[in-house]
C-alpha cells in the first residue's frame, strides 16, 4: 500500500485522511465532514484496500459497497482503487447506468471485492436476482448531501435494509444540512465524527469574484466571453449552468466564437460523457460547460478557473462548484455572473460562506444606470421625429425636450375624427325616413314578379 501511495506522488496525508484512516482501520463507523478537494476519497479507499487483503470474494456477493450519486463520481472512485490497489489482486466492479447489464452481471458472477454503484442501477440488479447484499462488510455513502439533492435517500434506505446491521458504515459529506444529520444518525452506530472544516466553507486558495451582467442570455454570453479572453493565467475552466438546455446552447455559442469547448450534462449518454471528461482532463479541451453533474467530487486537480454562468439557486451548490478549482493547495479563481434578478441567491451564498462579496468591475447598483443612458439619449430624437415637420420648425428644442408628452397629443385626433364616418350614412337614412309623409304598407310600390303571374284554375 505504501509503495502504491508513493508511486502516486503523495508524501503527506491531508487532515481528513490523517484523522479518518486510523478509525477506519479499527472498524469504527466514521462521519466525515470536509470541504471539497481535501481528499475524502482516499480517506476511505486506502484503509478499505488494507482491510480487504484478507478474505475472498464469492459470486454475486460483494464484500464492500460504495454508493455514489453520479456515474462520473463512481468511475472516479474506481480509478482510485486501480491506482492505489495496483499491488493487490482485488476485483472491482462498477454498476452505473448507460452500460450493458450483461457485462456487469459477468463481473458479479466472478466475485467482487469492491462494488461501486449508483443507487438506481444497484437496485435494478438486486430486483433481477443477480446480486446478494448479505456479504457486505463495509458500506460507504459518499457525497451524502448530493444524494439528498438528487432524491436518492429513499433508495439508500432500501439498500441499507438489504445489508447486515453488523456492517461498518463510512459516511462522507461536504455539507451537513439537518436532513443529512438525521440520515447519519439512522445509519451510523456510535460514529467517530471528523470535521476538519466547518460545513459549507470554501477553500482559502480560491479567489472569489462576482460580475454584474444584464438579465438576457446574450448579455451574459458576451460578458462571459470578455472574461475568458481577459483572464490571467487561464489554463482551463469549468463553466456551470443551472439547466441542461443552457449547457448545450452556451457550448455551441462558445464554439462558434472559436473556443475549444465541450459540454457535459445528465441527458448525454455515458460514453459521450466519459469521452468529454477524459478530453478535458488531458487538456484536449480548454473549456467544459457543465450542469451540476460535474459540481460534486470530480477530481480534476489542475483547473485554474471556474465560471458560474448561472448563479446556483442553492447556496450549497456554490461551495461545490467553486471547489473544482484550488484543489490540493493550488490557487484558483471562481467568477460568478450576477443578473439583476439574482440578488436573493447572492445573499444566500454570502450568508452561508461568510466570505463577503467582491465585485469585479461596477456593482449592480451602477451597471443599470450606465446601460440605460444610450436609450435615454435617443428618446428625444425619436419623439421629435414623431412630430409634424411644421411643428418641429416652430417649437424650440428645449421646449420639446421639456414636454415630451406633446409628441403624442396628435395621435388620438385621427381616431376621434374617424368614428363619425361609419355612422353618417345611418343618420342620413333616418332623416329621409322622417321626411317621408306616406307610410309604407306591405311591399310598397314594388310587387315581386311571381305574384303577377296568372293563376290557372285546375281542370275538373
Amino acid at each position: 500500500m505504501l509503495a502504491a501511495v508513493e508511486a502516486s506522488g503523495y508524501t503527506t496525508p491531508t487532515p481528513i485522511q490523517a484523522e479518518a484512516i486510523p478509525h477506519v482501520l479499527e472498524r469504527r463507523d466514521v462521519l466525515g465532514i470536509a470541504q471539497t478537494g481535501t481528499g475524502k476519497t482516499a480517506s476511505f479507499v486506502l484503509p478499505m484496500i488494507t482491510l480487504l487483503e484478507q478474505g475472498r470474494a464469492r459470486a454475486r456477493m460483494p464484500r464492500t459497497l460504495i454508493l455514489e450519486p453520479t456515474r462520473e463520481l463512481a468511475a472516479q472512485v474506481e480509478e482510485n482503487f486501480n491506482k492505489y490497489g495496483q499491488n493487490h489482486k482485488l476485483n472491482v466492479a462498477l454498476l452505473i447506468g448507460g452500460v450493458s447489464f450483461g457485462d456487469q452481471e459477468k463481473k458479479l458472477e466472478r466475485g467482487v471485492d469492491v462494488l461501486i454503484a449508483t443507487p438506481g442501477r444497484l437496485l435494478d440488479h438486486t430486483e433481477r436476482g443477480k446480486l446478494l447484499m448479505t456479504g457486505v462488510e463495509i458500506l460507504v455513502i459518499d457525497e451524502a448531501d448530493r444524494m439528498l439533492d438528487m432524491g436518492f435517500i429513499p433508495d439508500i434506505e432500501r439498500i441499507a435494509k438489504l445489508i447486515p446491521f453488523t456492517r461498518q458504515t463510512l459516511f462522507f459529506s461536504a455539507t451537513m444540512p439537518p436532513e443529512i444529520q438525521h440520515l447519519a444518525d439512522t445509519f451510523l452506530s456510535n460514529p467517530v465524527r471528523i470535521e476538519v472544516a466547518k460545513p459549507a466553507t470554501t477553500a482559502k486558495t480560491v479567489t472569489q469574484l462576482f460580475v454584474a451582467t444584464g438579465r438576457e442570455s446574450f448579455d451574459k454570453r458576451e460578458t462571459l466571453r470578455e472574461l475568458i479572453r481577459g483572464a490571467v493565467d487561464l489554463k482551463n475552466a469549468i463553466i456551470f449552468c443551472n439547466r441542461k438546455r443552457e449547457v448545450a446552447v452556451l457550448a455551441r455559442s462558445l464554439e462558434k466564437h472559436g473556443f475549444s469547448v465541450g459540454a457535459l450534462h445528465g441527458d448525454m449518454d455515458q460514453r459521450a460523457r466519459m469521452a468529454t471528461l477524459d478530453a478535458f482532463k488531458h487538456n484536449r479541451l480548454t473549456l467544459l460547460v457543465a450542469s451540476d453533474v460535474a459540481a460534486r467530487g470530480l477530481d480534476i486537480p489542475d483547473v485554474s478557473h471556474v465560471y458560474n454562468f448561472d448563479i446556483p439557486t442553492h447556496a450549497d451548490d456554490y461551495v461545490h462548484r467553486i471547489g473544482r478549482t484550488g484543489r490540493a493547495g493550488r490557487s484558483g479563481t471562481a467568477i460568478t455572473l450576477v443578473a439583476p434578478a439574482d440578488q436573493k441567491y447572492l445573499s444566500a451564498i454570502d450568508k452561508l460562506t461568510g466570505d463577503g462579496v467582491k465585485w469585479l468591475g461596477d456593482p449592480p447598483g451602477t451597471a443599470p444606470a450606465r446601460s440605460k443612458a444610450p436609450e435615454e439619449a435617443h428618446k428625444p430624437r425619436a419623439e421629435e421625429e414623431a412630430k409634424p415637420a411644421s411643428s418641429r420648425q416652430r417649437t424650440p428644442k428645449a421646449a420639446r425636450a421639456a414636454k415630451p408628452a406633446a409628441a403624442v397629443e396628435p395621435r388620438p385626433a385621427p381616431a376621434v375624427q374617424a368614428r363619425p364616418a361609419p355612422e353618417q350614412p345611418r343618420r342620413e337614412r333616418s332623416h329621409r325616413a322622417e321626411r317621408d309623409d306616406d307610410k309604407v304598407i306591405g311591399l310598397g310600390d314594388h310587387v315581386p314578379q311571381f305574384l303577377l303571374r296568372p293563376v290557372r284554375a285546375p281542370s275538373s
